[in-house]
């Protein structure tokens, strides 16, 4: 699955085109390195977002097309 459609069904980042931008901006990275907006990602990437007020760091647990609200924290392990 890409990163910018991860981001946004983990709801991480509201919207895909809000988390593609994030991409291009060099604010996203995967193992240690600038993600671009088509990047594929597995189980057990570990993912760095750096919003204006401080970064986030992720383990992604699981990858899902279709996911509730509820069940959307479900994807990703927070490393902080």
């Amino acid at each position: 699955m890409r990163i910018d459609k991860f981001l946004k069904n983990s709801r991480i980042i509201k919207r895909r085109t809000v988390a593609k931008e994030a991409c291009e901006q060099g604010r996203v990275s995967i193992n240690g390195k600038t993600a671009k907006p088509g990047d594929e990602i597995k189980k057990g990437d570990k993912v760095q977002i750096n919003f204006g007020n401080g970064d986030m760091n992720i383990e992604v647990v699981e990858i899902k097309d279709n996911v509730s609200k509820d069940n959307a924290t479900n994807l990703y392990k927070n490393l902080d």
